[in-house]
């Protein structure tokens, strides 16, 4: 609430979860903040019943999303939520691709995750300008995935904020890239509730995605 974003990426959201009342979170907190435009797909089973998952959130339209496995046997099952949206702006009207990912532990299996997303379809054949935002949980350990991202034209910023633990964050698990559109910022809150609502802080970026070079749109993204 306090960032205020347009459009939200979640992970490890609860669905009919004993320890989380059984309530479906996606639409709890969508419900709080004013997000109509929601979508959700299982990850992993909990014990007692119920799952987690990820989940992204928006003012805008989801005209469709979709869940595409990345898990590397016999690590524990991974996705990427791909989510069309229709954003609308000025009374112009644009679709960006959002991909709020999940990543695993181990650095082969991050690497590995990474590419199987940039060979997915419809990923590997959208046009070099199309809007598309990538975002989630890296788990970055070592901070060179983004790397990874740069020979397929996404761009982030040079030293992504550290977001990892919460109360005094020395790792920068989570980024946000971006392609066809323009990482304006990216930063982390410092509210006192986001050092301990969860074990990662959140990040936020304002991303600008252009109609044309006089028509500049700007949207905010939050990432957590």
């Amino acid at each position: 609430a306090e960032i205020d974003a347009d459009v939200l990426l979640l992970q490890e959201v609860d669905a009919e979860a004993k320890r989380s009342n059984r309530d479906r979170q996606v639409d709890v907190l969508g419900d709080a903040l004013g997000l109509p435009h929601r979508t959700w797909f299982a990850n992993v089973n909990v014990r007692g019943g119920g799952a987690y998952g990820n989940a992204v959130l928006s003012r805008y339209p989801i005209e469709e999303s979709c869940n595409i496995d990345i898990t590397v046997g016999p690590k524990k099952r991974r996705s990427i939520v791909h989510a069309t949206l229709r954003v609308r702006s000025d009374e112009r009207s644009r679709t960006v691709h959002v991909f709020n990912m999940h990543l695993g532990l181990a650095e082969f299996e991050r690497k590995l995750q990474l590419k199987k997303f940039l060979s997915y379809e419809p990923m590997r054949g959208m046009h070099a300008t199309t809007p598309i935002l990538v975002g989630g949980d890296f788990n970055d350990v070592w901070g060179g995935l983004g790397q990874l991202l740069v020979p397929a034209g996404f761009a982030g910023v040079a030293k992504p904020p550290a977001t990892f633990p919460a109360w005094g964050p020395v790792r920068a698990l989570d980024s946000i890239y971006v392609r066809g559109a323009e990482m304006k910022r990216l930063w982390r809150s410092e509210t006192a509730l986001a050092k301990r609502a969860s074990d990662h802080r959140p990040l936020a970026a304002e991303i600008e995605f252009p109609d044309d070079p006089d028509q500049p749109v700007a949207d905010a993204v939050g990432a957590g």
